[in-house]
């Protein structure tokens, strides 16, 4: 009796579960960015969260919790309650930290659920005004000629312009000093600032500054070249093959009911379509991604492994 009890409880609750999930979201939605204000990620992430805010009639907060390599926000998702009410905008550095750091306090795979890709965008490699070089052989023959002279920054260790800057000086065997930041924004500041000479990022991040003169972008980190950008790609510029980027996805805790992911995924595939969206993306360069949960997964597990290769050829490690 007490059995068929419980069983008429639990069998109870399945309706109002679901009714739960066909309601969601029916209150404040928080999007945490593991990133500095003032990046890169910011034109990428916030015309999603206007439109769902719009189209669910409740506000998608983005809470920005840079640091420790995306380590920090990505863990406040991670240990979240899966309902769906917390969400973290995710990048390659979830496929960089399982090698670059000793110790974890979650796993990606296992402890995130992937929703859907939003971007894949290919770094630009620029410089500041005052270094004297026009393309990348310039630079190239510069650094040879000034060991340790010139510095570049980064938006923290382990970071996919951090680790595209080594094996770019693995590649072209030059020296140049790395400067780590909080965030891709306060790397930018250090940039245009001239605190640094040298920085590779998304090609947004410096298309306003190259406009104004204050830095040069002399290359783009991918197969192909970027439309609106006038700069040709790494093996162009005489770094054959050599390419390094960042993609931008939105995650939920592992354990997230799959209606809840579904309703999110189909909502902003359908977004991401948009001619506004798709327009303001191509705005900062960018391309809007899309597909299912599991073209995210796969994305996510073969980079890792890619990444963490290149992590171990570059030999950086974070205790």
């Amino acid at each position: 009796m007490i059995r068929r009890r419980h069983l008429l409880l639990a069998t109870g609750a399945l309706p109002f579960a679901a009714h739960a999930q066909e309601r969601y979201p029916d209150r404040q939605v928080r999007v945490v960015n593991p990133y500095a204000p003032g990046g890169s990620s910011d034109p990428v992430l916030r015309p999603v969260t206007t439109r769902l805010h719009q189209l669910h009639g409740q506000p998608y907060v983005i809470d920005n919790k840079g640091g420790a390599g995306t380590n920090i926000g990505s863990e406040i998702v991670a240990k979240a309650k899966p309902d769906g009410y917390t969400l973290l905008l995710g990048t390659s550095s979830l496929a960089i930290n399982p090698t670059l750091y000793r110790t974890l306090s979650y796993d990606p795979i296992k402890d995130l659920q992937p929703i859907v890709l939003l971007t894949n965008v290919p770094n630009a490699l620029a410089v500041h005004s005052s270094v004297p070089v026009k393309d990348v052989r310039g630079l190239i023959e510069y650094a040879r000629a000034n060991p340790g002279k010139l510095s570049y920054g980064s938006s923290g260790n382990g970071g996919t312009n951090h680790l595209g800057m080594e094996a770019f000086k693995q590649q072209t065997k030059v020296d140049m000093l790395h400067v780590p930041f909080k965030g891709g924004g306060p790397a930018l500041n250090g940039l245009l600032a001239g605190d640094v000479q040298v920085m590779l990022s998304p090609a947004t991040a410096f298309a306003q500054h190259a406009k104004a003169g204050r830095v040069r972008l002399i290359a783009i980190a991918a197969h192909r070249r970027v439309e609106g950008i006038d700069a040709p790609t790494m093996s162009e510029a005489g770094v054959p093959g050599f390419e390094s980027g960042v993609w931008m996805a939105m995650f939920a805790p592992a354990g997230t009911p799959r209606p809840i992911v579904d309703k999110l995924n189909a909502d902003i595939n359908r977004i991401l379509k948009e001619p506004e969206i798709v327009q303001s993306y191509e705005r900062i360069y960018m391309q809007p991604g899309g597909g299912t949960p599991e073209d995210m997964q796969k994305l996510l597990r073969d980079d890792t492994e890619r990444l963490g290769r290149l992590v171990k050829s570059v030999g950086v490690r974070v205790d």
